[in-house]
């Protein structure tokens, strides 16, 4: 969100990928299979194209021989490929980089906060491991965990025209994330907090429903309100990370 929205370009493609080389582009078998089956795209299609990492271009849809939009996988239909269609261009990283530290709820409230936080644009979602936190990331689970909120990254990033891919790290502590970036660049939420969050504390820490324990804060990390009213954990990582967003973007003051 470094500006008042995607770019017009990318806004009225009909739809939006990343690839890995923007120089020769190649849909993998998933987004292929999206662009034609789910939403049934016409061959010369415009579509957006992105390296994650701020490059993009426009794009064709190109259709194999056999193939039609809806059609099965019998014999001569060939996978979807894109054509390039424009110039190469870079965006600048946003400044200041905006992050969100959030201690996971349970089930799909977790993936729904990541899904909207990247639709947002936050640069980073760091899993906050909490002293009260309920979800625990740690072995197994936490590779297949970061194996799905990635895929859910990507797919929100898609929708809305994103040409950097947010990171996703953790799980690290409120302690951790401290001494990492500085005690005085986080902001903790907190419920009856005098002030809103500001764009001189670009990393937000979101912790669980059950609050903050005693002392897991340590000193000089800000505490910021959210509103008026006691939110769930996703729904907090929503609020704080549309007002960072806006300020970013020069749309709030």
């Amino acid at each position: 969100m470094s500006g008042p929205g995607p770019h017009p370009e990318l806004r009225s493609a009909s739809a939006h990928v990343f690839v890995a080389d923007l120089e020769a582009p190649e849909l993998d078998q998933d987004d292929s299979h999206h662009l034609t089956r789910a939403l049934r795209l016409r061959d010369g299609a415009a579509i957006g194209l992105s390296d994650g990492a701020g490059g993009w271009r426009l794009g064709r849809l190109k259709l194999g021989s056999g193939h039609s939009p809806g059609a099965g996988s019998g014999s001569g239909v060939r996978p979807a490929g894109v054509e390039p269609d424009g110039p190469i261009t870079m965006d600048p990283a946003p400044e200041p980089a905006l992050s969100l530290a959030v201690a996971l709820p349970k089930g799909d409230r977790a993936d729904w906060a990541v899904q909207k936080l990247t639709e947002l644009g936050v640069d980073e979602i760091i899993v906050l491991d909490a002293a009260r936190s309920v979800v625990r990331w740690d072995g197994d689970r936490a590779s297949r965990g970061t194996a799905r909120l990635n895929r859910i990254i990507r797919q929100a990033a898609m929708q809305a025209r994103l040409t950097r891919l947010p990171r996703l790290s953790g799980p690290r502590t409120v302690a951790q994330l401290a001494a990492a970036g500085g005690a005085q660049t986080c902001a903790a939420a907190e419920p009856g907090a005098a002030r809103a969050p500001d764009l001189a504390h670009p990393l937000v820490l979101i912790g669980p429903e059950g609050g903050w324990a005693d002392g897991e804060l340590p000193a000089g990390v800000a505490r910021v309100g959210l509103g008026p009213t006691v939110l769930r954990t996703e729904t907090a990582a929503v609020a704080a990370a549309t007002v960072l967003g806006l300020l970013r973007a020069g749309l709030l003051s």
